[in-house]
């Protein structure tokens, strides 16, 4: 009887523990504009990281005295607008280089010798 009287009480206690078990919640709306906000930001972050990767930005960072850890660091500590901003910046290059007056005036003169020779 006394086995019984205590196997009872254990799943009384046990059932009482379950009970008293809270977990905490917290659940917010989240607008479409953060969301988008978010994934642009995380986009953003992987194109400069890509564009850092390549072998002639790497060259030139060099060229400055950057290293590429110290680089890649400074990318990570950047506010989203910042990422933003550079990103932006690296959408607005021209992907073959930049073309002159001068390197036109040249192009042109060089075509207009083997034309004559």
């Amino acid at each position: 009887m006394n086995a019984k009287l205590s196997h009872r009480m254990f799943i009384v206690v046990l059932g009482a523990a379950l009970c008293l078990q809270t977990s905490v919640v917290m659940a917010g709306i989240v607008t479409t504009d953060e969301l988008a906000t978010q994934n642009q930001a995380e986009a953003e972050k992987s194109r400069i990281k890509t564009f850092m990767d390549r072998a002639d930005v790497k060259v030139r960072l060099q060229a400055l005295g950057v290293d590429e850890p110290s680089a890649k660091d400074r990318v990570a500590a950047m506010t989203d607008q910042e990422v933003h901003a550079m990103a932006q910046k690296i959408d607005s290059m021209p992907a073959g280089g930049y073309l002159g007056n001068r390197d036109l005036v040249l192009i042109l003169l060089i075509v207009l010798l083997i034309l004559i020779i």
